[in-house]
């Protein structure tokens, strides 16, 4: 009987193993094969020819531009917002934890929206921004607001739970020592939090350059000066120059693959800190 049981537990294990390796490999592997061997179907000298195209390069620079200022943004404010939420008590704490959360629950397309409504023509600052020659949908801004909006919960969602674990005695005792507030975050806090914070930082910037919905609404898509990578990638797909469009897309596939690597350097740093404090 034992010996039925077992065997069936390991035919069970080796079927759910086939299965997953299956699944990923038609969901994650073959696409990804696919996307290089579209890119090089015409040779290396079409693949670079595609890369060094003046509209790849200013998408891939504004793409960078974008991710690298919501991402700084989005560090500054996940720090302010995590420390908010776990190191003080406050009415409406609840709210505000779940206002964070909210770009998590709107579609990007929506947030897009929202952001032609509140700086385009119909919105009542639209004059004021006229007067000022402060251009925001349609131009560089409104990109990186956009960015900046689908993004942000990112990195305060990697704090909260290793800030909530720490506590806050160490804060307190340090206060109660004299030290400032800019002090204990800098030698007790942002030591035990490290390690989540870059983790944080680099979902923050994987869902940044791939961002696709909210940029496309407020981007007006104009060839070479509010294209991003993703909505280039669309652009020559839709002018069906595959072999371009395939080529553009393994940037963001090489991109993915080394933030990919870099997370689970994170994750093996955090496994062994968490090992050795055993």
């Amino acid at each position: 009987m034992t010996g039925n049981q077992s065997s069936g537990e390991t035919a069970l294990k080796w079927l759910l193993i086939t299965v997953g390796a299956v699944f990923l490999f038609v969901m994650l592997i073959l696409p990804l094969v696919l996307v290089g061997y579209e890119a090089l179907a015409k040779g290396y000298e079409a693949y670079l020819k595609a890369i060094a195209e003046p509209f790849t390069q200013k998408a891939l620079w504004l793409t960078l531009e974008a991710t690298v200022i919501a991402v700084l943004l989005n560090t500054i404010f996940g720090l302010a917002s995590a420390w908010l939420l776990t190191k003080f008590d406050f009415r409406g704490k609840a709210v505000l934890g779940s206002l964070i959360d909210l770009p998590f629950a709107i579609s990007p397309v929506v947030a897009g929206l929202f952001f032609i409504m509140l700086f385009g023509r119909l919105s009542p600052f639209y004059d004021t921004l006229q007067a000022w020659e402060i251009s925001v949908v349609f131009a560089v801004p409104g990109i990186i607001l956009a960015t900046v909006f689908v993004t942000f919960p990112f990195i305060t969602r990697e704090l909260v739970p290793v800030m909530e674990a720490q506590g806050r005695s160490e804060e307190e005792a340090a206060a109660t020592m004299g030290a400032g507030g800019f002090t204990i975050f800098r030698r007790v806090t942002l030591p035990n939090i490290k390690w989540a914070l870059i983790y944080g930082i680099i979902l923050c910037t994987a869902r940044a350059m791939g961002e696709f919905g909210a940029v496309s609404v407020v981007s007006g898509h104009i060839r070479g000066k509010t294209n991003t990578l993703p909505l280039h990638i669309e652009l020559l797909y839709n002018e069906y120059n595959f072999t371009a469009a395939f080529a553009v897309a393994s940037i963001l596939v090489i991109l993915a693959v080394v933030i990919l690597v870099l997370r689970n350097m994170v994750e093996w740093r955090e496994e062994r800190r968490a090992d050795n404090a055993l």
